[in-house]
């Protein structure tokens, strides 16, 4: 009843920003100081603020340039709201619940922060961006978003926050060890800017990721995953994940269809060769392919370092031959995305393997 009622022009009456409350018209009085001498951040987030509140019925907003060049693309803003209430009726989040938003309001999954706590009427607090949010913090707080680095160097701090989503990326094997005691309620997500931030969320400690309310899954004839959730997308989405569908409400995560590798006529996910080797190496690698006159493509492992490691062989010994890298080479610094992912292609034709 709540999703055909509200709308983006609603401003919860439990909502903070900072510690004070604000209101529709007291948003936009604000934000003129903050715009005009607020830090970066609080710049950012105010402009957005006054993009939200105005009478378009859409929000422009940039993809993150992982699978290709970034675009600015319209979203509905009622189709935001909708997100913003699913995400709420899956985490149980309640007005007056404190938040802590940690990312930038440039992107998506900033973007929903603010606007889960103007919906939901969270009391949220903002800090600058930064890869260690809770530094300088004491405080407690129920809800809180952040991207794997923000959690890796935020471990020792974890016990402050009762329920923390972690996207933007793959959560590594060895972050998942490293959280297996922890006391927070801990999320993985799914979802890309098409389909307003995440559709789907699992538990850090699971494999399958479940569907948000109003969300169904299915798969092409590549097994890639096809999102149907009409309250946040006009038309059914076709990615190339490679997922093992469980149910129309589950799947598991394989990896990326642009990334599979044919090596000797067998294909392989490199994600998959990644998280075997997580434990192994403890510099940022990934997994890429180099042509191959014998085997058409063959692997290789590329590293972030500046120095060779000079891996041990016994690093390799539980992958399979055609999983074995062939080939080892070393990048001072990978090639990133405006959301600071590590951008596959333009890394290897920086070392001219592709």
């Amino acid at each position: 009843m709540l999703q055909k009622t509200l709308t983006y022009k609603n401003v919860h009456n439990r909502f903070k920003f900072n510690g004070v409350h604000l209101n529709f018209k007291q948003i936009k009085r604000v934000a003129v100081s903050y715009i005009k001498e607020g830090d970066e951040y609080e710049k950012v987030i105010f402009k957005f603020l006054l993009n939200w509140l105005d009478e378009k019925p859409y929000i422009e907003v940039q993809t993150s340039g992982t699978t290709g060049k970034p675009k600015i693309i319209k979203i509905e803003k009622q189709f935001v709201v909708a997100s913003a209430l699913s995400t709420g009726d899956f985490l149980n989040l309640k007005p007056g619940d404190s938040a802590l938003l940690c990312l930038s309001a440039d992107y998506i999954a900033g973007k929903l922060m603010l606007v889960r706590a103007l919906i939901l009427g969270l009391e949220l607090d903002a800090v600058e961006l930064s890869s260690t949010p809770l530094k300088s913090i004491t405080k407690n707080y129920d809800f809180v978003a952040m991207v794997p680095m923000q959690v890796e160097d935020s471990i020792a701090q974890l016990h402050q926050i009762k329920t923390l989503i972690i996207g933007g990326a793959q959560v590594n094997s060895v972050l998942i060890d490293k959280l297996k005691n922890a006391t927070t309620t801990i999320f993985e997500t799914y979802g890309m800017t098409e389909t307003v931030s995440h559709v789907a969320m699992k538990r850090i400690e699971n494999n399958c990721f479940e569907a948000l309310p109003n969300v169904v899954f299915s798969i092409d004839d590549r097994n890639c995953l096809i999102v149907d959730a009409p309250k946040v997308a006009k038309k059914t989405i076709i990615t190339n994940d490679l997922v093992e569908l469980i149910s129309d409400k589950k799947f598991i995560w394989k990896g990326r269809f642009d990334n599979i590798i044919n090596s000797g006529g067998i294909k392989f996910s490199p994600e998959e060769i990644e998280f075997k080797l997580q434990e192994k190496i403890k510099n940022r690698f990934f997994i890429g392919s180099q042509e191959d006159k014998k085997l058409g493509q063959k692997v290789i492992l590329v590293i972030e370092s500046d120095i060779d490691l000079n891996l041990s062989a016994n690093i390799f010994e539980h992958l399979s031959k055609y999983e074995t890298p062939k080939n080892v080479y070393y990048i001072d610094k990978f090639i990133e995305t405006s959301t600071n992912k590590i951008n596959r292609k333009a890394t290897l034709q920086k070392i001219k393997v592709v």
